[in-house]
């Protein structure tokens, strides 16, 4: 459909939890395209609709060839930990170890409104969590030790994209309930 601009950090669009996708509609479905597209020029491993200044709980991923879109996601997350390096499309060239859960079972539902229920580790388990995170508010930095955090604030503040304007908030046409900008 079409490739949209990422919104970056600092944007507050970012720190909002998002709302519950209720109209599965027209509306919806190209949301999750250009969230796809967006996110496959990038590119990236995921990307939540935050990312692209829409206050909805969706995100799409792209992982070892698969790729795909959960909606109103609810996570169940093993006991297992990994650590290993993420990075995020807002948060450009910024990459740190993150802990998280080694696998995880994700429930929700398609851009058509049917149920699904993705299971994923590893890769797939940090990319399903890093974007449901993002439908939550909470930034991948948020999850760093305090020392890791701390390096990483540097790195955000000398890099060239720190503080650029962002673009206007996109309104959604979905029912927000008081939670969009």
């Amino acid at each position: 459909m079409a490739i949209r601009p990422i919104r970056l950090f600092g944007d507050p669009i970012l720190r909002k939890p998002a709302v519950e996708v209720v109209d599965f509609d027209a509306e919806l479905r190209r949301l999750v395209a250009d969230l796809t597209d967006t996110m496959l020029d990038a590119p990236g491993a995921g990307l939540a609709a935050p990312q692209l200044g829409v206050g909805l709980r969706v995100f799409t991923w792209s992982v070892e060839g698969e790729v795909g879109h959960l909606v109103n996601p609810v996570l169940d997350l093993s006991e297992e930990i990994q650590d290993g390096p993420e990075g995020c499309l807002s948060l450009p060239d910024l990459v740190y170890d993150c802990r998280r859960a080694l696998s995880v079972v994700a429930r929700g539902f398609n851009m058509h409104g049917d149920p699904v229920t993705v299971e994923g580790s590893e890769l797939l388990a940090r990319a399903i969590q890093h974007e449901t995170d993002h439908l939550d508010g909470v930034l991948f930095i948020d999850r760093l030790d305090a020392e890791s955090r701390k390096a990483a604030m540097r790195e955000i503040r000398q890099s060239e994209w720190f503080g650029l304007e962002q673009p206007t908030v996109k309104v959604s046409p979905h029912p927000t309930r008081g939670m969009a900008l």
